[in-house]
């Protein structure tokens, strides 16, 4: 499928034909606030398979599914008080709930991996509420290769995966992916740092619960440990070694710079993090397009949304196995 054909409109008609070719079982890439997500329907075995096969990616790692409100989630997950409460606060937005899973959801089993648990989000984007409200709950992971730079344009999509229509919608605000928390009898813990911030959820839930940390979970490829998206060490990777909180580059790096640190083009210029999420895999994306045999990253603080933003720097510059 060339280039210019694979392109739909983030209009009525665009729209349409997405919704048609979902719920005939096929592949969309459509945009969301977070990054752009490779969609199907979540209760098609066979469509979301076609997911796992477009990207390369390992069974064991499942999968988000986008609903288009409350009540929708409720028909495949069981919602406690502090679960309802979570999502009045922050849907439609970038929160994931990893929620128990009703044993007669209408999901493929390969959405969750098979695990007892179900991760859930509502989107807040204009084209991706349209689509759930027209097809039913959508599996949508990002739309790259397995374990590459997420895509915040449409363009970063045709780069990585081929034959699959894509709406462009222009880049995305947030420009990382949503934040994942499990809710559970004891409260909430965080999975991934992601685009609402930790400090915004415990003002609404309280502070998380304890979890382990990444080094003392088992995210081996048999993928045990692994409970949500966006939890394997090495992830959102360019092709060259990342180097991380660079103040200066070395010879031959692509510098990536934030703040005072300037660098061959900056996160933020001003220090300001929302910007910065919004630029990040926008710069890695150019800097692995350089050429250059290294990419530098300057120092950023890890507070706010500089928590998601560092997490997955640290996934980029992760030993690949």
């Amino acid at each position: 499928m060339e280039a210019g054909s694979r392109m739909l409109q983030p209009d009525a008609a665009g729209i349409a034909a997405a919704a048609a070719r979902l719920r005939a079982g096929g592949l969309v890439t459509v945009p969301t606030e977070t990054v752009y997500g490779l969609a199907a329907r979540a209760d098609d075995g066979a469509a979301v398979a076609a997911i796992y096969a477009a990207k390369g990616r390992p069974s064991f790692n499942p999968l988000i599914v986008h609903v288009a409100d409350v009540g929708q989630a409720q028909m495949l997950a069981h919602f406690s008080a502090l679960a309802l409460q979570l999502a009045e606060a922050f849907w439609p937005g970038p929160l994931t709930l990893v929620l128990p899973r009703r044993t007669d959801a209408a999901v493929a089993s390969l959405v969750t991996a098979g695990l007892d648990t179900i991760a859930l989000r509502c989107p807040a984007h204009a084209v991706m509420q349209q689509l759930v409200r027209a097809v039913g709950p959508l599996a949508a992971p990002s739309a790259n290769a397995s374990g590459k730079i997420s895509p915040t344009r449409a363009a970063h999509v045709l780069a990585s995966l081929a034959d699959v229509p894509v709406i462009d919608a222009g880049p995305c605000a947030a420009g990382v992916e949503s934040t994942i928390v499990a809710v559970e009898q004891d409260g909430w813990r965080l999975l991934r740092p992601g685009a609402v911030a930790v400090e915004a959820i415990g003002s609404k839930a309280g502070a998380p619960s304890p979890w382990p940390p990444a080094a003392s979970l088992d995210l081996s490829p048999e993928g045990r440990g692994v409970l949500a998206p966006g939890m394997l060490a090495s992830h959102y990777a360019p092709a060259q070694p990342v180097r991380l909180d660079a103040v200066t580059a070395a010879p031959g790096e692509f510098h990536i710079g934030f703040g005072s640190v300037a660098g061959d083009a900056t996160l933020s210029a001003s220090g300001d993090l929302v910007e910065a999420a919004a630029r990040l895999f926008d710069l890695l994306h150019a800097a692995e397009a350089s050429g250059r045999p290294g990419i530098a990253v300057a120092p950023v603080p890890n507070l706010g949304l500089g928590l998601a933003i560092n997490d997955r720097l640290a996934r980029a510059a992760a030993p690949r196995g």
